[in-house]
């Protein structure tokens, strides 16, 4: 994905997030069973991204006695993703999720063809009479990551198991960094990309090659516990994401930036069976609860736990906003003057790297 596509993707989705209720209203209020699919770019077992989006997809089965939902996992971004949803549509389904940014192009080549289906698309930023884009300000919970992890690190090396190069991973990226030398400023983050969201192969090996440089905070962005399970193994912490379970990596696992897509899942869902649903663009806060980080450890200090908590709720509240200058790029040049915050703009076109990251972002 070249810098022109995402500066263009940019100005699309800042005008969508500008005029929520740019489309079409939904009309489909029934007593009748109504009809929810998912479709996963992953394992729904991995407690990873798409583990997440089911976690949510069962509050709906528990909460909405009128929703009948169903979901497919492992779909893979491009044709395969544009079939499965085509087939959703045939098969009568009110309302389609598609939870990966890749499925972007296929949901509003079906949608186009199905007007009277309600389309939501996770991570995307072109919205339709009826499409809507959704998704969470997760570097939110990253800056808390990199505040954990700069207090509990003894090398000063950081490292993070980086997906792809597209603005979304770029900005949290550079969130945990900013946490990190906000209490630690000898800190450094190291990232490696493998391209890819969930290849546990390429985690491992990732998370080893970090390991080898003297990395002794390993936190991935990817969808595998493998970094986590590697860091375990060897001694030393790990920041999960997406979801974490007490059974995989209890003594490194220090904390992780987690997803509950349960609340705007059903608040959707009921708009649309009610028929008052409007194509919109979410990008949610902390403060909405589509985010939250994950119980610490109990390796981590109370003095650490008080502290990242005290931070939490100043983002919560709006007091503190983690990408507030002064912030410089990773060569010294400052691109955030002191008392200025980046805008949903920058925000949502991040093609550079804070002072702190090493290396450089990679073409595609």
């Amino acid at each position: 994905m070249n810098r022109k596509y995402w500066m263009l993707a940019v100005s699309l989705i800042v005008l969508s997030l500008v005029a929520t209720a740019c489309g079409g209203t939904a009309e489909k209020a029934s007593d009748e069973s109504f009809k929810v699919a998912f479709v996963y770019v992953g394992p729904v077992g991995d407690l990873g991204w798409s583990y997440a989006h089911d976690l949510g997809r069962q509050a709906v089965e528990n909460d909405l006695d009128y929703a009948e939902t169903t979901f497919i996992e492992l779909v893979s971004e491009g044709p395969d993703a544009e079939r499965v949803i085509r087939d959703y549509a045939e098969q009568g389904y009110d309302m389609i999720f598609a939870t990966s940014f890749g499925y972007m192009d296929s949901v509003l080549a079906v949608a186009e063809q199905y007007p009277d289906v309600i389309f939501e698309h996770c991570t995307g930023y072109q919205t339709a009479d009826n499409v809507a884009i959704y998704d969470g300000r997760g570097y939110e919970g990253w800056y808390l990551a990199g505040i954990t992890a700069g207090r509990m690190t003894e090398s000063n090396i950081l490292g993070y198991v980086a997906p792809y190069p597209i603005p979304e991973v770029v900005r949290n990226l550079n969130a945990f960094a900013l946490g990190a030398r906000s209490v630690n400023p000898n800190a450094e983050v190291h990232p490696v990309w493998i391209f890819n969201w969930f290849d546990p192969v390429a985690e491992r090996e990732a998370a080893q090659a970090l390991l080898d440089v003297g990395a002794d905070v390993i936190a991935r962005e990817s969808d595998s516990t493998e970094p986590d399970k590697l860091a375990e193994e060897n001694g030393i912490f790990a920041i999960g994401y997406n979801a974490v379970s007490e059974d995989i990596a209890p003594n490194a696992l220090l904390t992780a930036p987690v997803w509950d897509w349960g609340a705007y899942y059903k608040q959707t869902i009921e708009a649309t069976h009610n028929g008052e649903w409007e194509s919109h663009a979410y990008w949610g806060h902390m403060a909405d609860g589509i985010m939250s980080l994950a119980p610490f450890g109990t390796m981590v200090p109370k003095e650490v736990q008080d502290e990242v908590t005290a931070v939490e709720k100043q983002i919560v509240s709006g007091d503190l906003q983690p990408f507030t200058g002064p912030i410089n790029d990773s060569t010294g040049q400052e691109r955030v003057a002191a008392g200025e915050t980046l805008d949903d703009g920058a925000l949502l076109s991040f093609d550079w790297l804070v002072e702190g990251v090493t290396g450089a972002i990679p073409s595609n």
